[in-house]
């Protein structure tokens, strides 16, 4: 499908990242370039929303949209087949199902791959945890949710060895305490709160303002107990075996953990699609970008979201991972957006994302909000808060991503939010 007299443009998959990178994209290009989607399966789904679903706060339908006629009307092609193989050499796409598409630009926003097979037991694919990564992950743990409402027990939520998205884990288990306070049965219900995190409220960054008291002050109010540095070992139907970890990594303690229902967030690799790319891809399979996001091997490729390398903050106990959250996805949206225009025009890059991280995380009844800038410590701003607001926000949030989306245009929310956080800081300072 490249064209000499157009280039094409092709974003590999359309979740959180993809999808606005698409649109932004066209918006910087218009018809300067042909712009395609490739994604597996033809529906949008807002993964933020995905706790919700697992305590049927939000039903499937209403966190979905489907692509193909958002993206018609945007002049974007798309195809609903995945990716089999990336390969850079020859600017193609494998995909699902035999085709080839060529490419001249290719931005990767495949998201990760779950790596739940690397501990024996865990996750929804024949283990015995639940998930609240994807969609149909968070539908599976809202039956498991019903069945623990009607015989209720322990209950484990956490984030494992090198997970690096703990924001999700937190909330989960503070939705989860919400909703079991609504139904009256929470007296019944011993929680834990296992991860590889040093201490609570880490979340990758090494804290971020007082998360580490905000955090530790929900749990403690809300009853749920901890296990930091925890490596889990293994799990079994009904027990999970957990080895807490010193700061010089001997064993501290062992711990088995009985539980009747338990979400715990894996670690993350690259997908297939790209892993053993020599040039691409570190050893985890996750793409490397320059500081225009673009691989250095192969300059013509672009990669976004939560595929991307990026090292860890520093060693710990257990491996820790970074997160990428929303904010900076929506930089390197914008930075990529840009650096194409130049490309296509005969220039050099020069835009770079800005490193930045902003997260609320919604309890049911309240929440807490961070803003880090940067995101890697020492920062410039280091700002955290709680509050009902949050839980509102994050609705807000929601309503007005999705609505984006279905019109088929780029979101920058984080950035307006990220200027209101900024003047309040500065009039606090």
């Amino acid at each position: 499908m490249g064209s000499a007299a157009k280039p094409h443009i092709v974003v590999l998959g359309a979740g959180l990242g993809g999808v606005i990178a698409a649109f932004e994209i066209k918006d910087e290009v218009k018809d300067r370039a042909h712009v395609t989607v490739v994604s597996k399966g033809s529906t949008f789904h807002f993964v933020p929303s995905n706790p919700w679903v697992a305590v049927r706060w939000r039903d499937r339908e209403a966190i979905e949209v489907s692509l193909p006629s958002v993206m018609e009307k945007r002049r974007i092609a798309f195809i609903d087949v995945g990716a089999e193989r990336v390969r850079p050499t020859d600017n193609q796409i494998d995909l699902v199902g035999g085709e080839a598409l060529a490419y001249d630009y290719l931005v990767i926003a495949t998201g990760p791959e779950l790596a739940f097979d690397e501990i024996e037991g865990l996750g929804p694919h024949g283990g015995f945890t639940q998930s609240v990564c994807h969609v149909d992950h968070a539908l599976e743990a809202a039956d498991a949710f019903d069945r623990l409402a009607a015989n209720p027990g322990p209950v484990i939520v956490g984030a494992v060895q090198g997970a690096s998205c703990f924001g999700p884990a937190y909330e989960f288990a503070l939705i989860l305490d919400t909703e079991l306070k609504r139904r009256k049965i929470r007296d019944r219900v011993p929680m834990t709160f296992v991860t590889s995190e040093p201490y609570i409220g880490h979340l990758g960054l090494d804290g971020v303002g007082d998360t580490k008291g905000l955090l530790e002050s929900e749990l403690r109010q809300r009853n749920i107990k901890w296990v930091t540095n925890a490596r889990v070992a293994s799990v079994e139907a009904g027990v999970m075996h957990a080895e807490e970890v010193a700061e010089d990594g001997s064993v501290k303690a062992k711990h088995d953990l009985p539980f009747a229902y338990s979400m715990m967030l894996p670690a993350f690799r690259g997908v297939e699609a790209v892993r053993g790319v020599e040039g691409l891809v570190n050893p985890r399979g996750f793409i490397l970008a320059d500081r225009h996001q673009r691989n250095p091997t192969f300059p013509n490729i672009y990669s976004l979201g939560v595929c991307v390398a990026i090292p860890p903050l520093g060693p710990t106990p257990v491996p820790v991972g970074v997160p990428k959250t929303g904010f900076m996805i929506e930089s390197m949206v914008t930075a990529i957006a840009h650096n194409l225009g130049e490309a296509i025009a005969g220039q050099a890059p020069t835009h770079e994302a800005t490193w930045n991280a902003i997260c609320l995380a919604d309890f049911g009844d309240g929440g807490v909000a961070f803003f880090a800038q940067p995101q890697l410590p020492p920062r410039n701003i280091n700002w955290s808060s709680s509050g009902k607001w949050v839980h509102l926000a994050k609705i807000g949030f929601e309503k007005y991503f999705l609505s984006k989306v279905k019109r088929g245009e780029s979101v920058p929310f984080y950035e307006k939010m990220a200027l209101d956080l900024i003047g309040a800081h500065k009039l606090k300072s």
